[in-house]
Protein backbone atom coordinates (compact mmCIF):
# COMPACT_ATOMS: atom_id res chain seq x y z
CA UNK A 1 0.00 0.00 0.00
CA UNK A 2 1.32 3.73 -1.08
CA UNK A 3 0.83 6.77 1.18
CA UNK A 4 1.79 10.47 0.59
CA UNK A 5 4.07 11.60 3.12
CA UNK A 6 6.19 13.93 4.30
CA UNK A 7 9.95 13.85 4.78
CA UNK A 8 12.09 15.65 7.63
CA UNK A 9 15.64 16.76 7.10
CA UNK A 10 18.00 13.23 7.02
CA UNK A 11 20.07 13.87 10.64
CA UNK A 12 23.67 14.83 10.43
CA UNK A 13 25.94 12.42 9.81
CA UNK A 14 29.30 13.29 10.77
CA UNK A 15 28.50 16.40 11.25
CA UNK A 16 26.84 17.14 8.09
CA UNK A 17 23.58 16.93 6.95
CA UNK A 18 23.99 15.09 3.13
CA UNK A 19 22.02 16.35 -0.33
CA UNK A 20 21.79 14.65 -3.64
CA UNK A 21 24.64 17.16 -4.63
CA UNK A 22 27.16 14.18 -2.33
CA UNK A 23 26.46 11.18 -4.51
CA UNK A 24 28.82 12.68 -6.93
CA UNK A 25 31.36 15.06 -4.53
CA UNK A 26 31.47 12.95 -1.68
CA UNK A 27 29.95 9.32 -1.42
CA UNK A 28 31.54 6.42 -3.83
CA UNK A 29 28.19 5.20 -5.89
CA UNK A 30 26.97 1.86 -4.26
CA UNK A 31 25.66 0.52 -7.69
CA UNK A 32 26.81 2.79 -10.52
CA UNK A 33 24.29 1.70 -13.38
CA UNK A 34 21.55 3.79 -10.48
CA UNK A 35 20.85 7.60 -9.47
CA UNK A 36 20.16 7.58 -6.26
CA UNK A 37 18.84 10.88 -6.01
CA UNK A 38 17.38 13.84 -8.17
CA UNK A 39 19.63 15.68 -10.70
CA UNK A 40 19.87 19.46 -10.01
CA UNK A 41 17.22 21.10 -11.97
CA UNK A 42 20.07 22.06 -14.81
CA UNK A 43 20.77 18.01 -15.32
CA UNK A 44 17.31 16.95 -15.85
CA UNK A 45 16.28 19.95 -18.46
CA UNK A 46 19.43 18.24 -20.06
CA UNK A 47 18.35 14.90 -19.71
CA UNK A 48 14.81 16.09 -20.94
CA UNK A 49 16.28 17.33 -24.07
CA UNK A 50 18.71 14.02 -24.71
CA UNK A 51 15.53 11.24 -24.07
CA UNK A 52 13.04 10.12 -26.68
CA UNK A 53 10.83 9.41 -23.21
CA UNK A 54 10.96 12.36 -20.73
CA UNK A 55 7.39 11.05 -18.80
CA UNK A 56 10.39 7.86 -17.57
CA UNK A 57 12.75 9.88 -16.08
CA UNK A 58 13.33 9.01 -12.20
CA UNK A 59 10.72 10.73 -10.49
CA UNK A 60 11.41 10.62 -6.63
CA UNK A 61 7.46 10.58 -5.52
CA UNK A 62 7.61 10.60 -1.31
CA UNK A 63 5.64 7.86 -0.89
CA UNK A 64 5.68 5.11 1.92
CA UNK A 65 4.87 1.59 0.93
CA UNK A 66 4.24 -1.08 3.78
CA UNK A 67 5.10 -4.62 3.31
CA UNK A 68 3.36 -7.09 0.75
CA UNK A 69 1.56 -9.57 2.93
CA UNK A 70 1.99 -13.00 1.72
CA UNK A 71 -0.10 -14.19 -1.04
CA UNK A 72 -1.12 -17.59 -2.99
CA UNK A 73 0.60 -17.47 -6.38
CA UNK A 74 0.32 -19.70 -9.33
CA UNK A 75 2.51 -19.67 -12.14
CA UNK A 76 0.84 -18.73 -15.28
CA UNK A 77 3.86 -21.03 -17.33
CA UNK A 78 1.80 -24.33 -15.66
CA UNK A 79 -1.32 -23.41 -17.97
CA UNK A 80 0.44 -22.61 -21.04
CA UNK A 81 0.40 -24.91 -24.22
CA UNK A 82 3.96 -26.18 -24.83
CA UNK A 83 3.44 -25.71 -28.52
CA UNK A 84 3.61 -21.99 -27.95
CA UNK A 85 1.70 -21.27 -30.93
CA UNK A 86 -0.56 -18.32 -29.57
CA UNK A 87 3.12 -16.79 -29.48
CA UNK A 88 4.99 -18.43 -32.15
CA UNK A 89 2.68 -16.96 -34.83
CA UNK A 90 4.03 -17.00 -38.21
CA UNK A 91 5.69 -14.18 -39.11
CA UNK A 92 7.75 -14.44 -35.69
CA UNK A 93 11.33 -15.05 -36.24
CA UNK A 94 13.30 -16.96 -33.97
CA UNK A 95 17.13 -16.96 -32.93
CA UNK A 96 19.27 -18.42 -30.08
CA UNK A 97 21.54 -16.79 -28.23
CA UNK A 98 22.86 -19.72 -26.37
CA UNK A 99 22.61 -23.66 -27.17
CA UNK A 100 20.86 -23.80 -23.61
CA UNK A 101 19.85 -19.94 -22.91
CA UNK A 102 18.08 -16.94 -24.42
CA UNK A 103 15.34 -16.28 -27.36
CA UNK A 104 15.34 -13.74 -29.61
CA UNK A 105 12.07 -13.09 -30.94
CA UNK A 106 11.20 -10.23 -34.01
CA UNK A 107 7.35 -9.73 -34.61
CA UNK A 108 5.56 -10.39 -31.57
CA UNK A 109 3.65 -7.15 -30.81
CA UNK A 110 3.52 -7.60 -26.39
CA UNK A 111 0.60 -4.77 -26.90
CA UNK A 112 -1.49 -7.42 -28.59
CA UNK A 113 -0.96 -10.45 -26.63
CA UNK A 114 -3.23 -12.47 -25.89
CA UNK A 115 -3.77 -14.24 -22.43
CA UNK A 116 -2.81 -17.58 -24.19
CA UNK A 117 0.29 -15.90 -25.41
CA UNK A 118 1.06 -14.43 -22.12
CA UNK A 119 0.87 -17.97 -20.70
CA UNK A 120 3.35 -19.16 -23.26
CA UNK A 121 5.75 -16.56 -23.13
CA UNK A 122 6.06 -17.08 -19.48
CA UNK A 123 6.64 -20.95 -20.24
CA UNK A 124 9.37 -19.86 -22.42
CA UNK A 125 11.13 -17.44 -19.77
CA UNK A 126 11.21 -20.57 -17.53
CA UNK A 127 12.61 -23.10 -20.41
CA UNK A 128 15.01 -20.61 -21.87
CA UNK A 129 15.64 -18.07 -18.69
CA UNK A 130 15.62 -15.32 -21.20
CA UNK A 131 14.00 -13.72 -24.18
CA UNK A 132 14.69 -10.32 -26.13
CA UNK A 133 11.95 -9.13 -27.78
CA UNK A 134 13.00 -6.25 -30.37
CA UNK A 135 11.09 -4.29 -32.43
CA UNK A 136 8.63 -3.26 -29.60
CA UNK A 137 8.45 0.57 -29.98
CA UNK A 138 4.45 0.43 -30.40
CA UNK A 139 4.45 -1.31 -26.53
CA UNK A 140 7.00 1.07 -25.23
CA UNK A 141 5.16 4.17 -26.31
CA UNK A 142 1.71 2.54 -25.19
CA UNK A 143 2.38 3.95 -21.70
CA UNK A 144 3.14 2.97 -18.62
CA UNK A 145 0.02 1.61 -17.67
CA UNK A 146 -0.03 -0.60 -20.17
CA UNK A 147 2.86 -2.18 -19.48
CA UNK A 148 2.36 -1.59 -15.47
CA UNK A 149 -1.01 -3.86 -16.10
CA UNK A 150 0.99 -6.26 -18.58
CA UNK A 151 3.64 -7.44 -16.19
CA UNK A 152 0.50 -7.81 -13.16
CA UNK A 153 -0.74 -10.44 -15.14
CA UNK A 154 2.75 -12.37 -13.87
CA UNK A 155 2.48 -11.75 -10.23
CA UNK A 156 2.12 -9.03 -7.59
CA UNK A 157 4.44 -5.47 -8.23
CA UNK A 158 7.40 -4.86 -6.79
CA UNK A 159 7.95 -1.23 -5.09
CA UNK A 160 11.56 -0.40 -5.23
CA UNK A 161 12.44 1.03 -1.75
CA UNK A 162 15.25 3.78 -3.19
CA UNK A 163 15.76 5.12 -6.93
CA UNK A 164 13.42 6.81 -8.92
CA UNK A 165 9.87 5.25 -10.53
CA UNK A 166 7.58 6.80 -13.28
CA UNK A 167 5.38 9.63 -11.67
CA UNK A 168 2.06 7.97 -10.87
CA UNK A 169 3.59 4.01 -11.31
CA UNK A 170 5.74 3.22 -8.78
CA UNK A 171 6.03 -0.04 -9.80
CA UNK A 172 8.39 1.16 -12.33
CA UNK A 173 11.98 0.93 -11.59
CA UNK A 174 14.19 3.80 -13.78
CA UNK A 175 17.54 3.29 -14.50
CA UNK A 176 18.80 6.34 -15.72
CA UNK A 177 22.90 7.51 -16.69
CA UNK A 178 23.47 10.43 -18.31
CA UNK A 179 26.41 11.88 -18.88
CA UNK A 180 27.76 11.00 -15.27
CA UNK A 181 31.45 10.17 -16.52
CA UNK A 182 32.85 12.14 -13.30
CA UNK A 183 30.97 9.73 -11.21
CA UNK A 184 31.95 6.75 -12.89
CA UNK A 185 35.43 7.58 -12.91
CA UNK A 186 35.16 8.63 -8.78
CA UNK A 187 33.77 4.88 -9.15
CA UNK A 188 37.02 3.26 -10.17
CA UNK A 189 39.26 5.01 -8.28
CA UNK A 190 38.03 2.66 -5.61
CA UNK A 191 36.62 -0.10 -7.56
CA UNK A 192 38.24 -2.77 -9.89
CA UNK A 193 34.56 -3.41 -12.17
CA UNK A 194 31.66 -1.86 -12.17
CA UNK A 195 29.82 -5.91 -12.25
CA UNK A 196 27.38 -6.50 -9.31
CA UNK A 197 25.93 -9.70 -9.61
CA UNK A 198 22.17 -9.98 -8.46
CA UNK A 199 18.94 -11.45 -8.23
CA UNK A 200 16.46 -8.11 -8.44
CA UNK A 201 15.13 -7.54 -4.73
CA UNK A 202 15.80 -11.33 -3.37
CA UNK A 203 15.88 -9.91 -0.15
CA UNK A 204 11.43 -10.04 -0.90
CA UNK A 205 9.55 -12.63 1.14
CA UNK A 206 8.30 -13.62 -2.25
CA UNK A 207 10.53 -12.35 -4.92
CA UNK A 208 10.19 -11.56 -8.47
CA UNK A 209 10.12 -14.13 -11.05
CA UNK A 210 9.12 -12.54 -13.91
CA UNK A 211 10.95 -9.70 -15.01
CA UNK A 212 11.28 -7.26 -17.76
CA UNK A 213 13.64 -4.78 -18.46
CA UNK A 214 12.73 -2.06 -21.62
CA UNK A 215 15.36 -0.58 -23.51
CA UNK A 216 13.96 3.84 -23.97
CA UNK A 217 17.71 4.87 -24.82
CA UNK A 218 20.96 3.29 -24.97
CA UNK A 219 24.79 3.67 -26.26
CA UNK A 220 25.20 1.96 -29.89
CA UNK A 221 27.80 -0.21 -27.83
CA UNK A 222 28.34 -0.97 -24.46
CA UNK A 223 26.14 -1.36 -21.53
CA UNK A 224 25.36 -4.69 -22.19
CA UNK A 225 23.71 -6.93 -19.18
CA UNK A 226 25.27 -10.60 -18.93
CA UNK A 227 23.12 -13.14 -17.44
CA UNK A 228 24.22 -16.60 -15.63
CA UNK A 229 22.00 -19.62 -15.66
CA UNK A 230 21.65 -20.54 -11.72
CA UNK A 231 20.23 -23.81 -12.84
CA UNK A 232 22.78 -25.29 -14.61
CA UNK A 233 25.70 -23.43 -12.02
CA UNK A 234 23.93 -25.74 -9.50
CA UNK A 235 24.23 -29.05 -12.22
CA UNK A 236 28.32 -28.55 -11.99
CA UNK A 237 28.45 -29.51 -8.76
CA UNK A 238 29.20 -32.47 -7.21
CA UNK A 239 26.42 -34.26 -5.98
CA UNK A 240 28.96 -34.15 -2.52
CA UNK A 241 28.80 -30.51 -2.69
CA UNK A 242 24.75 -30.75 -3.73
CA UNK A 243 24.10 -32.71 -1.03
CA UNK A 244 26.22 -30.16 1.64
CA UNK A 245 23.77 -26.97 0.58
CA UNK A 246 20.51 -28.88 -0.43
CA UNK A 247 19.55 -27.59 3.66
CA UNK A 248 21.58 -23.98 3.35
CA UNK A 249 19.28 -20.91 4.50
CA UNK A 250 20.54 -17.54 3.37
CA UNK A 251 19.48 -13.96 4.87
CA UNK A 252 18.83 -11.38 1.93
CA UNK A 253 18.40 -8.08 3.11
CA UNK A 254 17.64 -4.65 1.87
CA UNK A 255 19.74 -2.69 4.29
CA UNK A 256 22.63 -2.06 3.07
CA UNK A 257 20.99 -0.58 -0.02
CA UNK A 258 18.69 1.66 1.79
CA UNK A 259 21.67 2.93 4.51
CA UNK A 260 23.54 3.97 1.39
CA UNK A 261 20.55 5.88 0.21
CA UNK A 262 19.98 7.47 3.44
CA UNK A 263 23.93 8.46 4.19
CA UNK A 264 23.40 10.02 0.52
CA UNK A 265 20.19 12.14 0.91
CA UNK A 266 18.45 10.02 -0.85
CA UNK A 267 14.66 9.16 -1.23
CA UNK A 268 13.94 6.12 1.23
CA UNK A 269 9.98 4.45 0.50
CA UNK A 270 10.67 1.43 2.55
CA UNK A 271 11.66 -0.22 5.69
CA UNK A 272 14.74 -2.18 5.18
CA UNK A 273 13.28 -6.34 4.67
CA UNK A 274 14.88 -9.36 5.49
CA UNK A 275 14.27 -12.72 4.41
CA UNK A 276 15.30 -16.15 5.15
CA UNK A 277 15.36 -17.93 1.77
CA UNK A 278 17.25 -21.34 0.76
CA UNK A 279 20.32 -21.29 -1.11
CA UNK A 280 19.44 -24.07 -3.50
CA UNK A 281 15.59 -23.16 -4.65
CA UNK A 282 13.14 -25.82 -6.69
CA UNK A 283 11.51 -24.12 -9.36
CA UNK A 284 7.84 -24.55 -9.24
CA UNK A 285 7.30 -25.13 -13.32
CA UNK A 286 10.59 -26.71 -14.11
CA UNK A 287 11.28 -28.74 -10.59
CA UNK A 288 15.24 -27.44 -11.58
CA UNK A 289 17.36 -26.84 -8.62
CA UNK A 290 18.95 -23.20 -8.76
CA UNK A 291 21.70 -21.91 -6.74
CA UNK A 292 19.58 -18.78 -5.06
CA UNK A 293 22.13 -16.65 -3.35
CA UNK A 294 23.95 -13.25 -4.79
CA UNK A 295 26.58 -10.50 -4.19
CA UNK A 296 24.54 -7.83 -3.41
CA UNK A 297 21.99 -8.72 -0.78
CA UNK A 298 23.24 -11.60 1.07
CA UNK A 299 24.14 -10.99 4.56
CA UNK A 300 24.98 -14.45 5.74
CA UNK A 301 24.47 -18.18 5.74
CA UNK A 302 22.16 -19.26 8.59
CA UNK A 303 23.84 -21.28 11.32
CA UNK A 304 27.45 -20.83 9.99
CA UNK A 305 29.99 -18.85 11.43
CA UNK A 306 31.28 -16.08 9.68
CA UNK A 307 34.55 -17.66 8.13
CA UNK A 308 32.36 -20.31 7.35
CA UNK A 309 29.51 -18.78 5.38
CA UNK A 310 31.98 -16.33 3.98
CA UNK A 311 34.04 -19.37 2.09
CA UNK A 312 30.32 -21.13 0.53
CA UNK A 313 29.34 -17.42 -0.42
CA UNK A 314 32.45 -16.78 -1.72
CA UNK A 315 32.60 -19.89 -3.56
CA UNK A 316 29.12 -20.27 -5.00
CA UNK A 317 29.28 -16.53 -6.57
CA UNK A 318 32.86 -17.17 -7.95
CA UNK A 319 31.64 -20.02 -9.20
CA UNK A 320 28.68 -18.33 -11.28
CA UNK A 321 30.23 -15.13 -12.26
CA UNK A 322 33.24 -17.20 -13.91
CA UNK A 323 31.03 -19.74 -15.50
CA UNK A 324 31.00 -18.47 -18.90
CA UNK A 325 29.69 -21.41 -20.28
CA UNK A 326 26.51 -21.15 -18.25
CA UNK A 327 25.65 -17.36 -19.38
CA UNK A 328 24.49 -15.38 -21.79
CA UNK A 329 25.49 -11.80 -23.17
CA UNK A 330 22.71 -9.42 -23.78
CA UNK A 331 23.48 -6.61 -26.73
CA UNK A 332 20.86 -3.73 -25.94
CA UNK A 333 19.33 -2.38 -29.14
CA UNK A 334 16.65 0.32 -29.71
CA UNK A 335 12.93 -0.64 -28.75
CA UNK A 336 14.47 -3.72 -27.40
CA UNK A 337 12.79 -5.32 -24.54
CA UNK A 338 13.92 -8.29 -22.01
CA UNK A 339 12.26 -10.64 -19.84
CA UNK A 340 13.92 -12.87 -17.91
CA UNK A 341 13.32 -15.43 -14.98
CA UNK A 342 15.04 -14.09 -11.96
CA UNK A 343 14.02 -17.52 -9.94
CA UNK A 344 17.37 -19.34 -12.03
CA UNK A 345 19.11 -16.19 -12.62
CA UNK A 346 21.77 -14.31 -11.85
CA UNK A 347 22.37 -11.12 -13.46
CA UNK A 348 24.75 -7.83 -13.93
CA UNK A 349 25.14 -4.61 -15.73
CA UNK A 350 28.54 -3.62 -17.63
CA UNK A 351 29.53 0.24 -17.10
CA UNK A 352 31.98 0.64 -20.55
CA UNK A 353 30.16 3.04 -22.65
CA UNK A 354 30.75 6.69 -22.50
CA UNK A 355 27.36 8.32 -21.17
CA UNK A 356 28.39 11.65 -22.47
CA UNK A 357 27.67 10.43 -25.78
CA UNK A 358 24.34 8.76 -24.98
CA UNK A 359 22.45 7.81 -21.87
CA UNK A 360 21.31 4.21 -20.78
CA UNK A 361 17.42 4.52 -19.92
CA UNK A 362 16.06 1.55 -19.17
CA UNK A 363 12.18 0.96 -16.84
CA UNK A 364 12.27 -2.82 -15.17
CA UNK A 365 9.17 -3.81 -13.73
CA UNK A 366 9.47 -6.90 -11.68
CA UNK A 367 6.59 -8.98 -11.40
CA UNK A 368 6.85 -11.12 -7.48
CA UNK A 369 5.67 -14.81 -7.53
CA UNK A 370 6.08 -17.61 -4.99
CA UNK A 371 8.14 -18.05 -1.67
CA UNK A 372 10.88 -20.05 -2.62
CA UNK A 373 10.95 -23.34 -2.06
CA UNK A 374 13.56 -25.46 -0.77
CA UNK A 375 14.65 -29.01 -1.20
CA UNK A 376 12.74 -31.20 0.80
Amino acid sequence: MAVTVSFEPLPAINGKHHTPSDEKEGVVSYDINLPYAPQSEAEQKQARLRTEYPDYLPNFDKVWYDPLPEFEYYDPALRADTSKSNLLQPGVSIRRITPKMGTILTGVKLEELSDAAKDELALLMVERKIVVLRDQKEYLKAGPKLQQDFMAYYGKPNYQPVTGCVKGFSGFHIIHRDNNEAEIEKFFQHKMTSTLWHQDVSYERQPPGYIMLGILNCPDVGGDTVFADTAEAYNRLSPTFQHMINGLKAAHSSEKMISFARANGGLIRKDPVTSVHPIVRVHPVTGEKAIFLNAEFVQGIVGLKDQESDLILKFLVDHICMGHDFQARIQWEKDSVVMFDGRATLHTATVDYNSRVKARHIFRLASMTEIPIPVS
